[in-house]
């Protein structure tokens, strides 16, 4: 059962998804900053943010909220895969 603390979505840029979505793969504020070519000490400022908006108190609260609104797509979990269309038959 969702928690009612994550009832609402948040508004994020796409440089907060990105970070999201490298936090939810298990990388480090510090294995972001080098992935992105950023300082850590912007990686940090984003995730504070991030932890604003979303209302969450940790990184494990952060991607059960992304899982949650559909922000992350871990190992084919929680991913909608929209089927190919269906050639026409005559």
């Amino acid at each position: 059962m969702a928690s009612s603390k994550f009832e609402t979505p948040a508004s994020l840029s796409e440089r907060e998804l990105q970070i999201i979505e490298l936090v939810a793969n298990g990388l480090t504020n510090l294995e972001i900053a080098n992935r992105l070519e950023i300082s850590k000490r912007t990686v940090d400022n984003h995730i504070s943010n991030i932890l604003t908006k979303t209302k969450t108190d940790n990184r494990v609260e952060l991607v059960r909220w992304a899982l949650q609104w559909g922000k992350v797509c871990l190992d084919d979990i929680n991913c909608c895969i929209i089927p190919a269309p269906r050639p026409q038959e005559t």
